[in-house]
């Protein structure tokens, strides 16, 4: 998923996200900071929201259930990973995915996922915390080599 993607995506959605939350359309507008015809063109299926909106609507709204099945989990995971190309930082604990997510390999106490949804991937250690996410499938095997070997 790109950021083009992701932002069609989110813009599709944005209108079952405010009626999940029971808004109105002008409290939607000033909660995103846009003005109420830009929402309205967006819900109307006339125009994409912006970048900026769709991040703010994935940070604001990121329990939605509308956007996770969307997105395939944690909405901001996906906003992290395509904003930054990939992400190694500190650890975030998971649900361990057994959702959204198909196992594709195993090494020295990790695991590498990918998003059956976003088709990102990231690996995971035994504790299912998050060590690493990206779009990138060679950078993440690589990177689940580098981890292996340091745990060695």
């Amino acid at each position: 998923m790109n950021k083009e993607q992701f932002i069609q995506i989110i813009s599709e959605k944005m209108k079952l996200v405010r009626v999940e939350r029971n808004y109105t359309q002008d409290h939607m507008a000033e909660v995103l900071g846009i003005s109420k015809k830009t929402l309205v063109q967006i819900e109307k299926d006339r125009m994409l929201a912006g970048w900026t909106t769709a991040v703010a609507l994935c940070a604001l709204f990121r329990d939605s259930e509308i956007i996770q099945a969307a997105i395939g989990g944690d909405p901001l995971e996906v906003v992290e990973t395509i904003a930054h190309d990939s992400l190694v930082r500190a650890k975030d604990k998971t649900m361990g995915g057994n959702v959204w997510w198909r196992e594709e390999a195993k090494q020295g106490g990790f695991r590498l996922q990918q998003n059956v949804i976003s088709k990102h991937f990231r690996i995971l250690d035994e504790k299912d915390y998050r060590w690493f996410s990206s779009f990138d499938k060679e950078e993440a095997v690589k990177q689940l080599n580098l981890l292996a070997e340091k745990m060695q």
